[in-house]
């Protein structure tokens, strides 16, 4: 009786442990990812996924893929340009060991999987010149290593989600050329490390929260075509010495204060606001700028220039 027991707790464990085993993430977990993606594209002109995208050659040859020599997974996705149409499945959250997805410059459509939440060791999410639509995706504020974010020309509208602020490494985003609006959160100025904030060409509204120029490490800010009102805080060039482009055209307001300040600018471009008043002389002092557009504004007086 007791070896009849044995024998069963024997087995019991191990098919508790084979059961185990064979659940855990690897890289057929990868394959079964990308080869659902597969599935979801519908036109890949000159079958170029069709040919190389097969079980019946190792995973890490496949265009576009990069695995980790370490763990053999799938570390880098990308399939950027190659004219493909179609979905993103919810399989593609399984590309556990994924930092780098690049499928920009395609026409991929409709909403994005919330369980690409789960690519927790993602940094660079680039889905730009594509034809996503739908609210800018919650997911994206799960990603705790995300440093590059380009949503840059798609179909996106509503509002821009103050849980971006989670995103403590971010380096660059992108929201250009979307359908956003309302205001600009206040909780963007919490991104210490961002340095180039590109939301032109929405509908957004308000004014700049002044949080924005608090962040020293900002390089580039580019708010052209909105309908953005208000004043810049006269500390800006203080606080963001570092600033080489300031893109406000298409808005309404007044000429930032003490640009003269910022002594690496090199690209100030006003053209179509509502500025009125003279052109302060003092931007003649600003050395590196190699750009200046202040077309079609309300301005008086002289050129700046001698």
């Amino acid at each position: 009786m007791d070896k009849s027991w044995n024998l069963l707790f024997a087995l019991a464990v191990f098919v508790l442990l084979y059961t185990s085993l064979a659940t855990v993430p690897n890289i057929s977990t990868d394959e079964a990812a990308l080869l659902a993606l597969k599935s979801h594209i519908s036109s890949h002109p000159n079958n170029i996924l069709a040919s190389n995208w097969s079980s019946s050659s190792p995973i890490c040859s496949w265009i576009g893929i990069t695995c980790s020599s370490r763990h053999n997974r799938v570390t880098a996705l990308d399939i950027s340009s190659m004219q493909l149409h179609g979905t993103i499945p919810p399989h593609l959250g399984n590309l556990s060991f994924l930092v780098s997805l690049d499928i920009s410059n395609n026409t991929f459509h409709g909403d994005l999987p919330k369980e690409m939440g789960h690519l927790q060791r993602l940094k660079l999410f680039d889905i730009r010149r594509n034809n996503f639509t739908g609210a800018i995706p919650s997911f994206l504020s799960l990603l705790p290593n995300l440093r590059y974010m380009y949503l840059t020309m798609n179909q996106f509208s509503g509002k821009i989600p103050p849980s971006l602020s989670n995103l403590t490494k971010l380096e660059v985003l992108s929201f250009q050329g979307n359908f956003l609006e309302g205001e600009i959160p206040r909780e963007l100025g919490d991104l210490r490390y961002l340095t180039f904030l590109d939301l032109q060409l929405n509908k957004l509204t308000g004014s700049i929260p002044p949080s924005i120029f608090n962040i020293t490490t900002m390089q580039n800010i580019a708010f052209t075509s909105n309908n953005l009102t208000g004043k810049l805080p006269i500390t800006i060039c203080d606080n963001l010495p570092n600033l080489e482009g300031l893109f406000l055209s298409e808005n309404c307001g007044v000429i930032p204060p003490n640009l003269e300040k910022c002594k690496k600018l090199q690209v100030l471009s006003l053209t179509y606001n509502e500025f009125t008043g003279t052109v302060p002389r003092e931007l003649a002092n600003l050395t590196a700028l190699t750009a200046l557009h202040i077309a079609a504004l309300h301005l008086e007086g002289s050129t700046i220039f001698p």
